[in-house]
């Protein structure tokens, strides 16, 4: 067994006229979203640059002029990018990055044309900063977060330009994305969607789960979650999801370099595991707990303190300093969220007791 890596290895010299465009194809292309393309790849559908020349030029420039990336992965996903004839020659279009901390945004897609004249798009999950994981929590407790609301518009700012059929796809948030962008579609927009592939995302809420548009398309959803996934059983979903295996543990697994590729797919197992289970029931238990005003509160509060200093990411939110300007904060914050937050964790403890219990069924929230 390998991992996406492996198989560009194994198949990148086998091009897409060879071997159909396939759910591994996708999970490279949403990876490819994570890296910030700025200048290397036109921001309009109408232009485009060959996958290859965009990877090169992207490495061959000092690491403090390149676009972010998330990991030293993302580097070696390029380089086999640029040497393999499966993805070097599609052309790249429409990068699109939009990141507006005052409207708790962040969205980012890109475009790929593909050899049997559709096109791919490509949806940004959660890049790692404070704002792009409040937005994560935003959705469950808003009906639509305005990132849901971009990537309608991308898709049809790019059905304008591109009279093919597209398949959508996107990792963690980016298959959320995916999925509630081409629900929110116009119809005629819709009928060109011929599969949409969610890679560890999260779930919808119940606004979203009974819209004309997520039921005409839910049968063209491929939801795909690593054995222990957390992240991808989120909120609830009406489609079937495969499961794949990964070389990780845990919260890890959602890593998409971690996940177990065989010749052309994926490694499938059965289920998920009895770990991710128990995660499931007790976050799902727990949010049914809550209304949503009091998710708003614990989402807010916790946004709030932990960008009351300079951190701008996660990471940094969680060193030392940047803790103690939370602390100091919290002591200016309004007593009533400070107690929200308090009760609300304490009942995640109860959910987590609860799901330890044997017959415990995970509630809807």
């Amino acid at each position: 067994m390998g991992n996406l890596l492996d198989y560009l290895a194994w198949r990148g010299d086998l091009s897409l006229g060879l071997v159909p465009f396939g759910p591994v194809d996708g999970l490279i292309l949403s990876a490819l979203s994570y890296v910030h393309f700025d200048g290397l790849v036109p921001e309009g559908p109408d232009a485009s640059v060959p996958l290859g020349r965009a990877a090169e030029h992207y490495l061959a420039l000092p690491s403090h002029r390149r676009g972010r990336c998330r990991c030293e992965a993302d580097l070696s996903l390029l380089r086999a990018l640029a040497a393999s004839p499966r993805f070097a020659r599609l052309e790249l279009c429409a990068r699109a990055d939009r990141f507006v901390p005052r409207e708790e945004t962040q969205f980012a897609a890109l475009t790929a044309l593909l050899e049997d004249g559709s096109a791919y798009l490509a949806f940004r999950g959660t890049d790692g900063t404070l704002v792009g994981w409040k937005e994560d929590f935003n959705l469950s407790f808003l009906d639509v977060v305005p990132a849901q609301l971009e990537a309608a518009e991308y898709i049809q700012a790019v059905s304008r330009a591109f009279p093919g059929p597209m398949r959508l796809g996107g990792h963690s948030k980016g298959g959320n994305l995916a999925v509630v962008g081409g629900a929110l579609s116009p119809p005629k927009i819709r009928d060109r969607i011929e599969t949409v592939w969610s890679f560890d995302g999260p779930g919808l809420n119940p606004y979203l789960l009974v819209r004309p548009g997520y039921q005409e398309l839910r049968t063209r959803i491929r939801s795909f979650v690593p054995r222990s996934s957390v992240v991808g059983l989120l909120l609830a979903h009406e489609e079937p999801h495969t499961v794949v295996d990964s070389d990780q543990k845990g919260l890890f697994q959602h890593d998409p370099y971690s996940w177990q590729v065989l010749g052309g797919g994926f490694v499938r197992l059965e289920e998920v595991d009895s770990g991710s289970r128990l995660i499931d029931r007790t976050l799902k238990n727990w949010l049914a707990g809550l209304t949503n005003r009091q998710r708003e509160t614990v989402a807010d509060t916790l946004y709030q303190l932990l960008s009351s200093g300079d951190a701008k990411t996660v990471k940094e939110a969680l060193e030392p300093k940047n803790l103690a300007d939370a602390l100091r904060a919290a002591l200016d914050a309004d007593p009533k969220d400070l107690l929200t937050v308090a009760d609300a964790l304490a009942r995640l403890g109860g959910a987590a007791l609860r799901a330890l219990q044997p017959g415990q069924a995970a509630l809807s929230p």
